[in-house]
Formats: C-alpha cells, sequence, structure tokens
C-alpha cells in the first residue's frame, strides 16, 4: 500500500522489581526509520537522522519540554508498573 506511515512511540524498560533501573523511551519514526528518540537516562533528544537532529536540537532546547520528559519515569512508568504488575507476578 503507498503511502506515509508516522507513529510515535512510548516504552518503559526495566528489569528489576524495585524500579530501579527503569528507563522511559520516547521514539518518534517516519516509515519505519526511527528519527529522534528520547531517553530518561540521557535526559534528552537525540536526533538519529538528519531530520531527527534538527528537531533533537530544537526540542532540548525547550528546558519546560525535557523536564515533563524526565518526570514521566515516576509519573508514566513507575505509577503504571506499580498498578499493573501485580496481577501480572500474580498470574505466574
Amino acid at each position: 500500500a503507498a503511502g506515509y506511515h508516522e507513529y510515535i512511540m512510548y516504552e518503559c524498560v526495566y528489569s528489576t522489581s524495585d524500579y530501579r533501573d527503569m528507563v522511559y523511551l520516547l521514539s518518534y519514526s517516519y516509515n519505519k526509520d526511527v528519527l529522534l528518540q528520547f531517553n530518561s537516562t540521557v535526559g534528552k533528544f537525540v536526533g538519529l537522522t538528519e531530520f531527527g537532529v534538527i528537531n533533537a536540537e530544537r526540542f532540548n532546547k525547550d528546558q519546560d519540554l525535557l523536564q515533563q520528559q524526565k518526570a514521566l519515569v515516576d509519573t508514566f512508568c513507575r505509577h503504571n508498573a506499580q498498578l499493573w504488575d501485580p496481577s501480572v507476578r500474580d498470574k505466574a
């Protein structure tokens, strides 16, 4: 099928039950190519293509946006993991 496909993926990655190693990832993709990514461990946007680098530089100048993204590891990832993990572990 012809056309363009743009999508954003939010991920929470961790391997310990106390969530101390949790990382929040935000990826912007276009036609299966990841353009740029935010990683809570790095604390900024990183461009993976020429277009992604341009946008990462623009996003990284916005301190409010960076603070919001950094906070999501706690407010989104840890919060939801604490809600969902017990029900998943109880089923194992």
